[in-house]
């Protein structure tokens, strides 16, 4: 006999999987062990017979074969059926569930665990995997199990599975008007009743922001549904947790509690709470059962740990753009316009000649303004005096009050009457976006709070690497500073931890975010000094123009060969596409929304009172779970190109793929012509020289090149370096041949790889622009005098390599080009050519004269310039097979020099 068992108090999800299971494992039946929730008891009043359902106590024990168990991994919540684990007959036991992380204590020959939403969408992916379809009441049942444990999609540990299963289940025919039903059955009269007195009773607490309600309710008896009349309260009272305790007798000296918890507050969890009393559940719901009616110390207790549990609410200090772009009352309109787009703002701070706050313009305030021709008028005609304004404390549960009671889109920060900052309504979206993904973060990888980073890069960076981090974090906290870890770091961090390797590192990108406070735009200059006085063997260099330092090691004992760049939190602005960007200081918001990709816009803070905090505003680690590169704006291609060298480079690195819309800005950018636009009306375009050529060798350099410029071409950005440049069959064939040529003629790797692979790319342009972009790029002197003689010296080499008939005219010829310039001739040269370049490069360019000139001195030649043209003649002779050895080079030079040796003897 295989048995299925369903906990006690069985719930939909319980039922649902149970079902599910059954057509898994044909033959096997389903035992309620101990009860069902009301609305479950109402279903299979009418739907009993749908299923193989069996009484707990028709069961032959010792006809047991295996047992199957879903949605718990607990003895105790399978009542008595529990002793069937310890049968001898018994052969398997197998458990499935979606509570991750919870106590085991079952003894399962096989367990399947997965955080999703409901232990069905487990059961539903087996069967689709199996190709096992179902009947209207199977698929019924089964949706309904998804849609309570994931409150129909609503609950935060509901995934994108579970909505996959229940498609899946409706093409099943799941009836929907049975799930309605069922659903959301209501209250019964009883509950009803508890539910008016609960009301009344209700005791309520403010905590960080959040509301948290409980109290006891007192019944003759066990009162089944007390989890509906929790999310009823929590509901109508719109609070933000609740605990619900009940005490009953369930006969004369049989007290019993039952406490049942709800929460919708960010980062706690009732499942781990519950448990040290020996419940559990979700994160969001959970309880537990004891002998006792002693509710109070037990609540208080639950109290203080959901308490506990609960974050400090951000501030407008954590929230706020800093600094403040701001502008005077007699600024015009059509001013005020032009700094709302170059700094991408939705509202502009007006101050007086004292910089006191007096009025806030936005957008909509400013086009209202040039519509009716008022582009000259100055901005204190229009702008709002009325002000909202809150302090650098102010938590985000109050500043989301006073934006939603007043419909307010931008509260200014002030400290002592100036203005410090100003939080958006932009800043308030992307604090809850980053505390979904928090949550999202904790539930896929079992990060602890603040995603135990800071411990993960502690264990993953060598401890001299670590304490130099500490050192920087320490000295920014000194200055009152915050200190950041972003980029590169962060995203391989992320990936390391994933594939649970170690993060090999060597360059470390650190922002320093001081504007709250007392910084100014040195911050990270003033970091790195400090740091270079505690740390005296890194060479320090200093970029005025971007606001940043860099401290370099070189070979250094301790850290190795490390680049640590610490730069200014900062915001910029491209004056046109393709130019170097324009910086300010700012905030480490504005600094990750100048970013490229979302994988490269995280920050890890390093500075207390938050170390380890992950800031990820644009959903980079939801990218980095899909394996995806997503540019930040639609705008960034065409305003550095770069970034499409930069995007591609990734994807082909990390094995990702280009989210499709990153596509499509890509492609846009290319065929829209900005590039040729901007290059003819600029004198410079760093983005399309010495950065685009920087991105050209870290592409050209790596292993992956070949697949690299591959979706370059596809993507037509191969553009970026000439109009007229594509990876056809020949330049493939071409580049392909270059590997055979580096591997066999620069056995000593003298030759620059990448630079040779350029070289192919830009020579295989017409010649007319070879020089032209080779200087664009600005590439070295040699390179450049290379590309533009090249087609002079290979029409040379063409033309005469056919007509000589001696191996020493083709050495003559070719000796005088170095072996770069003699590969790029062969790679466009015939065949025949190639074969004769190979030929001289493999044999006869090696070839010595049988003597040198000790040789000559000991036969009595005099040193002079006719050495080398006695040489020459050697090698001539040599090469053409004229003479073999030194005895007949000996020959060879008293039949040709004899008027020379006579005089000499003379």
């Amino acid at each position: 006999m295989d048995l299925i068992l369903c906990h006690t108090t069985a719930d939909f999800d319980a039922l649902g999987a149970a079902v599910g299971l059954t057509c898994l494992k044909p033959g096997s039946k389903i035992v309620l062990t101990g009860g069902a929730h009301p609305p479950v008891r109402d279903f299979l009043a009418l739907h009993r017979d749908e299923y193989p359902l069996i009484e707990r106590r028709s069961v032959n024990p010792e006809k047991i074969r295996s047992l199957m168990v879903v949605d718990t991994q607990k003895r105790d919540r399978l009542g008595k059926a529990a002793i069937w684990f310890d049968l001898p007959n018994v052969q398997e036991i197998i458990v499935y569930d979606h509570h991750f992380g919870q106590e085991r204590d079952i003894p399962s020959t096989q367990l399947y665990i997965d955080e999703v939403g409901a232990t069905t969408t487990l059961m539903v992916e087996e069967l689709q995997k199996n190709n096992i379809s179902l009947n209207s009441a199977q698929a019924t049942v089964m949706a309904l199990g998804i849609h309570v444990d994931t409150g129909s999609l609503t609950y935060k540990q509901s995934t994108a599975r579970d909505a996959l299963a229940l498609a899946w289940l409706m093409q099943q025919g799941a009836n929907l008007s049975v799930i309605s039903t069922y659903r959301d059955p209501g209250l019964s009269p009883q509950l009803q009743q508890l539910l008016s007195a609960a009301l009344e009773d209700l005791q309520y607490l403010c905590w960080r922001g959040y509301t948290i309600a409980w109290l006891t309710i007192k019944t003759d008896g066990f009162v089944p549904g007390l989890s509906s009349l929790a999310s009823e309260i929590i509901d109508l009272t719109e609070t933000d947790a609740v605990l619900l305790a009940n005490e009953y007798a369930l006969g004369e000296n049989d007290w019993r509690l039952t406490v049942i918890g709800r929460t919708q507050i960010p980062q706690t969890n009732l499942n781990s709470l519950f448990q040290s009393h020996g419940g559990g559940g979700h994160s969001q719901a959970a309880s537990f059962n004891l002998r006792t009616t002693d509710s109070q110390p037990i609540l208080q207790q639950l109290l203080d740990g959901l308490k506990a549990q609960i974050p400090h609410p951000p501030t407008a200090r954590d929230l706020m753009s800093s600094p403040v772009r701001t502008i005077r009352p007699d600024t015009t309109i059509a001013e005020a316009q032009r700094i709302l787009l170059r700094y991408g703002h939705s509202g502009l701070s007006v101050v007086n000649s004292q910089d006191l706050l007096i009025g806030i313009i936005s957008r909509r305030d400013l086009d209202i303004a040039l519509h009716h021709g008022f582009s000259h008028a100055p901005v204190k005609g229009y702008m709002t005096s009325n002000l909202k304004t809150i302090t650098p404390d102010t938590s985000l549960p109050e500043i989301e009050s006073l934006m939603v009671t007043y419909d307010i889109g931008r509260l200014p920060v002030l400290e002592n009457g100036q203005l410090v900052g100003i939080v958006t309504r932009t800043d308030i979206l992307r604090e809850l976006h980053q505390l979904t993904i928090k949550n999202l973060e904790l539930k896929i990888k079992n990060y602890s709070q603040d995603l135990g980073l800071n411990n993960e890069l502690e264990k993953r960076l060598t401890p001299q690497l670590w304490q130099l981090l500490t050192t920087a974090s320490q000295e920014a906290e000194k200055r009152g500073w915050h200190l950041y870890l972003v980029g590169g770091a962060v995203r391989d961090l992320l990936l390391s931890k994933a594939e649970n390797r170690s993060l090999m590192i060597n360059d470390i990108d650190l922002v320093v975010d001081g504007f709250h406070k007392t910084a100014d735009v040195g911050a990270g200059v003033e970091l790195a000094k400090a740091l270079q006085q505690i740390y005296q063997n890194a060479r320090l260099e200093i970029h005025g123009a971007f606001q940043t330092a860099a401290l370099l090691w070189h070979k250094d004992l301790v850290l190795d060969s490390l680049w640590v760049d610490i730069a200014t939190a900062r915001t910029e602005f491209y004056p046109y596409p393709a130019a170097n960007p324009e910086v300010e200081a700012s905030s480490i918001r504005q600094d990750l929304y100048r970013r490229d990709f979302t994988i490269n816009a995280m920050a890890l803070r390093l500075t207390s009172p938050r170390a380890g905090e992950l800031l990820d505003f644009f959903g980079g680690f939801i990218d980095l779970q899909n394996q995806q590169v997503r540019i930040l704006h639609a705008n960034s291609f065409i305003e550095d190109p770069t970034r499409i060298y930069r995007g591609v480079r990734f994807a082909v690195r990390f094995g990702f793929s280009l989210e499709p819309q990153t596509e499509t800005y890509i492609r846009y950018a290319i065929n829209s012509g900005v590039y040729d636009r901007t290059s003819q009306e600029n004198s410079k375009t760093p983005a399309l020289q010495t950065r685009l050529k920087t991105e050209l060798k870290y592409i050209l350099a790596a292993d992956y090149w070949q697949s690299a410029l591959e979706l370059l071409d596809n993507l037509g950005a191969l553009q970026c370096i000439h109009p007229t440049l594509k990876l056809d069959v020949e330049l493939s064939r071409q580049l392909n041949l270059l590997k055979h040529c580096l591997r066999k003629f620069d056995k000593k790797q003298i030759l620059i790889n990448w630079q040779m692979r350029l070289e192919v790319l830009i020579a295989y342009l017409q010649p007319e622009y070879r020089g032209k972009v080779a200087k664009n790029l600005q590439l070295v002197d040699d390179s450049i005098v290379r590309l533009e003689k090249l087609s002079q010296i290979q029409a040379e080499i063409i033309t005469l390599l056919p007509t000589f008939e001696k191996p020493s005219q083709t050495i003559y010829l070719l000796k005088r080009y170095d072996l770069q310039t003699l590969i790029l001739v062969a790679l466009q040269s015939p065949r025949k050519i190639r074969r004769r370049i190979w030929q001289y490069l493999t044999n006869w360019g090696n070839i010595q004269p049988l003597l040198n000139g000790n040789d000559l001195k000991q036969l009595g030649y005099k040193p002079s310039p006719q050495y080398k043209q006695m040489l020459d003649d050697l090698l001539t002779a040599t090469v053409d097979g004229i003479i073999k050895d030194k005895a007949e080079a000996q020959e060879f030079l008293t039949k040709h020099y004899y008027c020379l040796n006579q005089d000499l003897e003379d």
